[in-house]
């Protein structure tokens, strides 16, 4: 179950990958938000249903980040927890679209 103050993200695919994009939905301000975006949280649904949790950091000094917890895909595979680079934040209608960058490899 998502955490209450989280913003539902719809993902286009079953994983994310540097190109990868996903549209958080409910956010009160769009335009504001992908202008000046700040930390949230968020509950990402992958194209094949399944979902998981998230954070956007937005205080790193090489730009936004995002953090997903570890899931399974609807097939069976296992996605580690990891942690992306946000290259690209923009209104989309009503909503604001994630372009996921490079995996942060620790």
């Amino acid at each position: 179950m998502p955490h209450p103050k989280a913003y539902l993200a719809l993902c286009t695919h079953t994983h994310l990958f540097p190109g990868a994009r996903c549209r958080l939905q409910g956010l009160p301000h769009p335009a504001a938000f992908a202008a000046t975006p700040e930390p949230i949280e968020a509950h990402l649904r992958f194209s094949d249903g399944t979902a998981t949790a998230a954070e956007l950091h937005t205080e790193s000094p090489t730009g936004p980040t995002l953090t997903v917890a570890a899931y399974t895909t609807a097939a069976g595979t296992p996605i580690d927890d990891s942690t992306w680079a946000v290259k690209g934040i923009a209104q989309k209608e009503d909503e604001v679209e994630l372009t996921i960058g490079a995996p942060n490899r620790a």
